[in-house]
Protein backbone atom coordinates (compact mmCIF):
# COMPACT_ATOMS: atom_id res chain seq x y z
CA UNK A 1 0.00 0.00 0.00
CA UNK A 2 1.49 3.22 1.11
CA UNK A 3 4.41 2.19 -1.23
CA UNK A 4 6.92 2.80 -1.47
CA UNK A 5 7.44 2.13 -1.66
CA UNK A 6 7.44 2.96 -0.43
CA UNK A 7 8.94 1.84 2.60
CA UNK A 8 8.21 4.07 3.49
CA UNK A 9 11.01 2.10 4.09
CA UNK A 10 13.94 3.78 4.61
CA UNK A 11 13.17 5.54 1.52
CA UNK A 12 10.10 6.80 2.32
CA UNK A 13 8.35 4.80 0.41
CA UNK A 14 4.48 4.33 0.63
CA UNK A 15 3.32 1.56 -1.40
CA UNK A 16 0.02 0.19 -2.21
CA UNK A 17 -0.55 -3.89 -2.08
CA UNK A 18 -3.86 -3.31 -2.88
CA UNK A 19 -5.22 -5.65 -5.49
CA UNK A 20 -7.00 -4.64 -8.74
CA UNK A 21 -10.20 -7.06 -8.69
CA UNK A 22 -12.72 -7.26 -11.38
CA UNK A 23 -14.50 -4.00 -11.96
CA UNK A 24 -18.63 -4.60 -11.89
CA UNK A 25 -20.54 -2.87 -14.54
CA UNK A 26 -23.96 -1.67 -15.19
CA UNK A 27 -24.21 -3.36 -18.60
CA UNK A 28 -21.85 -5.61 -20.18
CA UNK A 29 -20.51 -3.76 -23.03
CA UNK A 30 -18.81 -1.31 -20.23
CA UNK A 31 -17.83 -4.26 -18.17
CA UNK A 32 -15.84 -5.97 -21.30
CA UNK A 33 -14.05 -2.31 -21.56
CA UNK A 34 -13.38 -2.08 -18.02
CA UNK A 35 -11.92 -5.64 -18.18
CA UNK A 36 -9.82 -5.63 -20.44
CA UNK A 37 -8.63 -2.08 -19.31
CA UNK A 38 -7.97 -3.53 -15.88
CA UNK A 39 -5.89 -6.75 -17.38
CA UNK A 40 -3.24 -4.18 -19.93
CA UNK A 41 -2.70 -2.13 -16.76
CA UNK A 42 -1.48 -5.15 -15.23
CA UNK A 43 0.26 -6.71 -18.31
CA UNK A 44 2.03 -2.69 -17.63
CA UNK A 45 0.42 -1.96 -21.80
CA UNK A 46 -0.93 1.50 -19.98
CA UNK A 47 -1.58 3.26 -23.06
CA UNK A 48 -4.04 0.56 -24.47
CA UNK A 49 -5.54 0.40 -20.97
CA UNK A 50 -6.19 4.50 -21.00
CA UNK A 51 -7.75 4.07 -24.53
CA UNK A 52 -10.30 1.44 -23.32
CA UNK A 53 -11.09 3.35 -20.46
CA UNK A 54 -11.50 6.54 -22.17
CA UNK A 55 -13.68 4.55 -24.20
CA UNK A 56 -16.02 3.76 -21.29
CA UNK A 57 -15.94 7.11 -20.21
CA UNK A 58 -16.90 8.77 -23.59
CA UNK A 59 -20.28 6.75 -23.21
CA UNK A 60 -20.59 7.31 -19.28
CA UNK A 61 -18.41 10.45 -18.11
CA UNK A 62 -19.40 10.29 -14.44
CA UNK A 63 -18.87 6.50 -14.26
CA UNK A 64 -16.56 5.96 -11.02
CA UNK A 65 -14.47 2.71 -11.62
CA UNK A 66 -13.79 4.30 -15.36
CA UNK A 67 -12.62 7.11 -13.45
CA UNK A 68 -10.86 5.61 -10.81
CA UNK A 69 -8.96 3.11 -13.18
CA UNK A 70 -8.07 6.17 -15.15
CA UNK A 71 -6.27 7.97 -12.17
CA UNK A 72 -4.47 4.15 -11.15
CA UNK A 73 -3.49 4.67 -14.82
CA UNK A 74 -2.44 7.89 -14.81
CA UNK A 75 -0.27 6.67 -11.50
CA UNK A 76 1.28 4.34 -13.40
CA UNK A 77 2.42 6.38 -15.97
CA UNK A 78 3.84 8.45 -13.95
CA UNK A 79 0.89 11.44 -15.00
CA UNK A 80 0.80 12.61 -11.24
CA UNK A 81 -0.61 15.71 -11.87
CA UNK A 82 -3.74 14.24 -14.14
CA UNK A 83 -3.88 11.51 -11.40
CA UNK A 84 -4.58 13.67 -8.79
CA UNK A 85 -7.27 15.64 -10.62
CA UNK A 86 -9.56 12.24 -10.65
CA UNK A 87 -9.33 11.03 -7.67
CA UNK A 88 -10.12 14.38 -6.07
CA UNK A 89 -12.91 14.90 -8.17
CA UNK A 90 -14.41 11.27 -7.41
CA UNK A 91 -14.21 12.27 -3.52
CA UNK A 92 -16.04 15.42 -4.23
CA UNK A 93 -18.75 13.35 -6.70
CA UNK A 94 -18.37 10.25 -4.80
CA UNK A 95 -17.52 10.97 -0.81
CA UNK A 96 -18.64 7.58 0.54
CA UNK A 97 -16.49 5.61 -0.92
CA UNK A 98 -13.00 5.31 0.90
CA UNK A 99 -10.71 4.23 -1.88
CA UNK A 100 -9.92 7.58 -3.92
CA UNK A 101 -8.69 9.82 -0.37
CA UNK A 102 -6.45 6.49 -0.16
CA UNK A 103 -4.93 6.89 -3.75
CA UNK A 104 -4.57 10.87 -2.73
CA UNK A 105 -2.26 10.10 0.22
CA UNK A 106 -0.27 7.52 -1.91
CA UNK A 107 0.73 10.57 -4.49
CA UNK A 108 0.86 13.35 -1.80
CA UNK A 109 3.54 11.01 -0.40
CA UNK A 110 5.23 10.34 -3.44
CA UNK A 111 5.46 14.26 -3.02
CA UNK A 112 6.63 15.00 0.36
CA UNK A 113 3.14 16.17 1.09
CA UNK A 114 2.62 14.05 3.95
CA UNK A 115 0.50 16.56 5.97
CA UNK A 116 -1.77 15.93 3.08
CA UNK A 117 -1.38 12.45 2.83
CA UNK A 118 -2.57 12.44 6.43
CA UNK A 119 -5.75 14.24 5.99
CA UNK A 120 -6.59 12.21 3.22
CA UNK A 121 -6.05 9.25 5.02
CA UNK A 122 -8.32 10.24 7.95
CA UNK A 123 -10.80 10.99 5.85
CA UNK A 124 -11.06 7.86 4.18
CA UNK A 125 -11.35 6.42 7.77
CA UNK A 126 -13.84 8.32 8.41
CA UNK A 127 -15.45 7.25 5.32
CA UNK A 128 -14.99 3.34 6.32
CA UNK A 129 -13.93 2.93 9.47
CA UNK A 130 -12.77 -0.82 9.10
CA UNK A 131 -10.23 -0.02 5.85
CA UNK A 132 -7.29 -1.57 7.42
CA UNK A 133 -5.20 -0.45 3.98
CA UNK A 134 -5.56 3.14 5.58
CA UNK A 135 -5.03 2.92 8.90
CA UNK A 136 -1.49 1.33 7.99
CA UNK A 137 -1.06 3.65 5.45
CA UNK A 138 -1.61 6.32 8.40
CA UNK A 139 0.95 4.42 10.43
CA UNK A 140 3.75 4.60 7.33
CA UNK A 141 2.92 8.52 7.43
CA UNK A 142 3.21 9.06 11.06
CA UNK A 143 6.82 7.37 10.57
CA UNK A 144 7.76 9.84 8.27
CA UNK A 145 6.84 12.85 9.89
CA UNK A 146 8.37 11.76 13.32
CA UNK A 147 11.53 10.46 11.24
CA UNK A 148 11.85 14.03 9.98
CA UNK A 149 10.91 15.69 13.40
CA UNK A 150 13.68 13.79 14.88
CA UNK A 151 15.95 14.60 11.84
CA UNK A 152 15.31 18.24 12.60
CA UNK A 153 15.76 18.09 15.96
CA UNK A 154 19.13 16.85 15.69
CA UNK A 155 20.15 19.28 13.00
CA UNK A 156 19.35 22.10 15.58
CA UNK A 157 21.41 19.67 18.22
CA UNK A 158 23.55 16.98 17.16
CA UNK A 159 24.46 16.07 20.39
CA UNK A 160 20.96 15.24 21.13
CA UNK A 161 20.95 11.43 21.99
CA UNK A 162 17.82 10.96 22.46
CA UNK A 163 17.04 11.78 19.52
CA UNK A 164 19.53 9.93 17.94
CA UNK A 165 18.09 6.88 19.13
CA UNK A 166 14.48 7.52 17.90
CA UNK A 167 15.60 8.09 14.39
CA UNK A 168 17.22 4.77 14.19
CA UNK A 169 14.85 3.25 15.47
CA UNK A 170 12.11 5.03 13.49
CA UNK A 171 14.30 4.38 10.37
CA UNK A 172 14.63 0.99 11.57
CA UNK A 173 10.75 1.14 11.66
CA UNK A 174 10.35 2.33 7.93
CA UNK A 175 12.11 -0.37 6.19
CA UNK A 176 15.64 -1.64 4.89
CA UNK A 177 14.51 -4.70 3.49
CA UNK A 178 12.64 -4.62 0.30
CA UNK A 179 8.80 -4.64 -0.06
CA UNK A 180 7.22 -6.46 -3.08
CA UNK A 181 6.90 -4.32 -5.90
CA UNK A 182 6.52 -0.46 -6.23
CA UNK A 183 3.19 0.20 -8.03
CA UNK A 184 2.05 3.33 -6.55
CA UNK A 185 -1.81 2.88 -5.64
CA UNK A 186 -4.01 -0.18 -6.61
CA UNK A 187 -7.82 -0.17 -5.33
CA UNK A 188 -11.80 -0.89 -6.83
CA UNK A 189 -14.17 1.75 -6.33
CA UNK A 190 -17.88 0.46 -5.57
CA UNK A 191 -20.55 0.38 -8.00
CA UNK A 192 -22.26 4.06 -8.42
CA UNK A 193 -25.42 4.58 -6.60
CA UNK A 194 -24.25 1.56 -3.98
CA UNK A 195 -24.02 4.20 -0.81
CA UNK A 196 -21.59 4.41 1.74
CA UNK A 197 -22.68 1.21 3.31
CA UNK A 198 -21.24 -0.65 0.29
CA UNK A 199 -17.92 1.36 -0.40
CA UNK A 200 -15.72 -1.49 0.05
CA UNK A 201 -11.68 -1.80 -0.42
CA UNK A 202 -10.59 -4.97 -2.12
CA UNK A 203 -10.83 -7.96 0.40
CA UNK A 204 -7.06 -8.43 -0.36
CA UNK A 205 -5.24 -7.27 3.00
CA UNK A 206 -1.83 -5.51 2.06
CA UNK A 207 1.25 -7.70 1.79
CA UNK A 208 4.64 -6.97 2.41
CA UNK A 209 7.78 -8.42 2.17
CA UNK A 210 9.20 -10.12 5.39
CA UNK A 211 12.71 -11.47 6.40
CA UNK A 212 12.44 -15.05 6.36
CA UNK A 213 12.28 -16.75 9.52
CA UNK A 214 15.35 -17.97 11.03
CA UNK A 215 15.45 -21.60 10.83
CA UNK A 216 15.98 -23.30 14.47
CA UNK A 217 19.13 -25.26 13.07
CA UNK A 218 21.16 -22.04 13.01
CA UNK A 219 20.92 -21.70 16.49
CA UNK A 220 20.90 -25.21 17.54
CA UNK A 221 24.23 -26.03 15.71
CA UNK A 222 27.18 -24.08 17.32
CA UNK A 223 30.07 -25.63 15.19
CA UNK A 224 30.93 -23.41 12.27
CA UNK A 225 29.95 -24.22 8.57
CA UNK A 226 31.64 -23.48 5.66
CA UNK A 227 31.64 -20.32 4.11
CA UNK A 228 30.05 -22.01 1.05
CA UNK A 229 27.14 -23.64 3.43
CA UNK A 230 26.91 -20.53 5.04
CA UNK A 231 26.12 -18.60 1.66
CA UNK A 232 23.27 -21.30 0.55
CA UNK A 233 21.92 -21.74 3.98
CA UNK A 234 20.48 -18.06 3.94
CA UNK A 235 19.95 -18.00 0.41
CA UNK A 236 16.54 -16.50 -0.14
CA UNK A 237 13.90 -18.15 -2.01
CA UNK A 238 13.21 -15.68 -4.39
CA UNK A 239 16.87 -16.87 -6.06
CA UNK A 240 15.40 -20.32 -6.83
CA UNK A 241 15.27 -20.94 -10.69
CA UNK A 242 11.31 -21.28 -10.22
CA UNK A 243 11.21 -17.35 -9.21
CA UNK A 244 9.93 -15.03 -11.53
CA UNK A 245 12.96 -12.56 -12.63
CA UNK A 246 10.72 -9.47 -12.04
CA UNK A 247 10.96 -10.14 -8.21
CA UNK A 248 14.03 -11.12 -7.23
CA UNK A 249 16.14 -8.86 -9.76
CA UNK A 250 13.75 -5.91 -9.11
CA UNK A 251 14.38 -6.17 -5.44
CA UNK A 252 17.90 -6.32 -5.66
CA UNK A 253 17.73 -3.19 -7.68
CA UNK A 254 15.61 -1.27 -4.96
CA UNK A 255 17.81 -2.71 -2.44
CA UNK A 256 20.86 -0.98 -4.05
CA UNK A 257 19.51 2.30 -4.72
CA UNK A 258 18.60 2.41 -0.81
CA UNK A 259 21.92 1.59 -0.21
CA UNK A 260 22.96 4.47 -2.13
CA UNK A 261 20.29 6.76 -0.34
CA UNK A 262 21.73 6.09 3.02
CA UNK A 263 25.32 6.68 2.11
CA UNK A 264 24.67 9.76 0.72
CA UNK A 265 22.64 10.80 3.81
CA UNK A 266 25.17 9.32 6.10
CA UNK A 267 28.07 11.62 4.40
CA UNK A 268 30.10 8.28 3.72
CA UNK A 269 31.51 9.28 0.38
CA UNK A 270 33.70 5.96 0.12
CA UNK A 271 30.18 3.91 0.09
CA UNK A 272 28.54 6.34 -1.77
CA UNK A 273 30.82 6.81 -4.85
CA UNK A 274 31.12 2.65 -4.35
CA UNK A 275 27.74 2.47 -5.99
CA UNK A 276 28.77 4.11 -9.29
CA UNK A 277 29.85 1.68 -12.02
CA UNK A 278 33.09 1.66 -13.87
CA UNK A 279 31.85 2.92 -16.72
CA UNK A 280 29.66 5.66 -15.35
CA UNK A 281 28.55 8.42 -17.77
CA UNK A 282 29.45 11.59 -15.81
CA UNK A 283 27.04 14.70 -16.14
CA UNK A 284 28.72 17.23 -18.04
CA UNK A 285 31.09 14.25 -19.58
CA UNK A 286 34.48 15.37 -17.30
CA UNK A 287 36.68 13.22 -16.05
CA UNK A 288 35.57 10.47 -13.84
CA UNK A 289 38.44 11.42 -11.81
CA UNK A 290 37.45 15.09 -11.52
CA UNK A 291 33.77 14.05 -11.26
CA UNK A 292 34.45 11.86 -8.22
CA UNK A 293 36.67 14.79 -6.56
CA UNK A 294 33.66 17.09 -6.81
CA UNK A 295 30.98 14.19 -5.46
CA UNK A 296 33.18 14.05 -2.29
CA UNK A 297 33.35 17.37 -1.76
CA UNK A 298 29.64 17.57 -2.10
CA UNK A 299 29.07 14.79 0.21
CA UNK A 300 31.03 15.23 2.93
CA UNK A 301 30.81 19.34 2.97
CA UNK A 302 27.45 19.62 4.32
CA UNK A 303 26.84 19.14 8.05
CA UNK A 304 24.19 16.96 7.63
CA UNK A 305 22.28 15.49 4.70
CA UNK A 306 18.74 14.03 4.29
CA UNK A 307 18.01 12.19 1.07
CA UNK A 308 14.50 10.90 0.91
CA UNK A 309 12.89 8.51 -2.34
CA UNK A 310 9.90 8.16 -2.91
CA UNK A 311 7.29 6.94 -6.03
CA UNK A 312 9.72 3.92 -6.94
CA UNK A 313 9.56 2.16 -10.52
CA UNK A 314 11.62 -0.23 -12.09
CA UNK A 315 11.87 -1.16 -15.55
CA UNK A 316 14.01 -4.28 -15.62
CA UNK A 317 16.19 -4.67 -19.04
CA UNK A 318 17.57 -7.96 -18.73
CA UNK A 319 18.90 -9.81 -15.57
CA UNK A 320 21.83 -7.36 -15.85
CA UNK A 321 20.20 -4.39 -16.99
CA UNK A 322 17.42 -1.63 -15.05
CA UNK A 323 16.25 1.66 -15.10
CA UNK A 324 14.76 3.15 -12.06
CA UNK A 325 12.88 6.10 -11.41
CA UNK A 326 11.87 8.23 -8.63
CA UNK A 327 11.07 11.47 -7.02
CA UNK A 328 14.32 12.74 -5.04
CA UNK A 329 14.15 15.36 -2.12
CA UNK A 330 17.74 16.69 -0.64
CA UNK A 331 18.36 18.21 2.43
CA UNK A 332 20.96 19.34 3.69
CA UNK A 333 22.41 22.20 6.43
CA UNK A 334 23.15 24.25 2.85
CA UNK A 335 20.70 23.74 0.14
CA UNK A 336 17.06 21.72 -0.03
CA UNK A 337 15.56 20.83 -3.32
CA UNK A 338 13.51 17.97 -4.99
CA UNK A 339 14.16 16.77 -8.80
CA UNK A 340 13.01 13.38 -10.41
CA UNK A 341 15.65 11.05 -11.32
CA UNK A 342 16.41 8.01 -12.90
CA UNK A 343 19.27 6.01 -12.59
CA UNK A 344 19.84 3.55 -15.08
CA UNK A 345 21.77 0.65 -13.12
CA UNK A 346 23.88 -2.59 -14.57
CA UNK A 347 25.04 -5.54 -12.75
CA UNK A 348 28.58 -6.12 -12.63
CA UNK A 349 30.42 -8.77 -9.78
CA UNK A 350 27.42 -9.16 -8.11
CA UNK A 351 26.12 -5.98 -7.49
CA UNK A 352 23.93 -3.55 -9.34
CA UNK A 353 25.67 -0.78 -10.17
CA UNK A 354 24.81 3.30 -11.37
CA UNK A 355 26.15 3.59 -14.93
CA UNK A 356 24.04 6.78 -15.63
CA UNK A 357 22.16 9.30 -13.98
CA UNK A 358 19.31 11.39 -15.49
CA UNK A 359 17.69 14.36 -13.54
CA UNK A 360 14.68 16.51 -14.21
CA UNK A 361 12.52 18.70 -12.99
Amino acid sequence: MLASNTRLPALLRLTSALALGMLLAANAARADELQDASRLLKAGQHQQALERVNKALAAKPRDPQARFLKGLILTEQGNTREALEVFQKLTQDYPELPEPYNNLAVIYASQGQYDKARGSLEQSIRTHPSYATAYENLGDVYAKLASQAYDKALQLDSSNAGAQNKLALVRELVGTAPRAPLPVAVATASPAGAGAGAAKPSAQAPVEAKPAAQKPAAESKPEPKPAAAQVAAVKPAADKPTAKPEVSPGSEVLAAVDDWAKAWSSRDAKAYLSHYAKDFRTPGGEPRKAWENLRRERVTGPKTISVSITDLKVKLESTTQASVSFHQVYQSDRFTGSSRKTLEMVKADGRWLIRQEKVSN
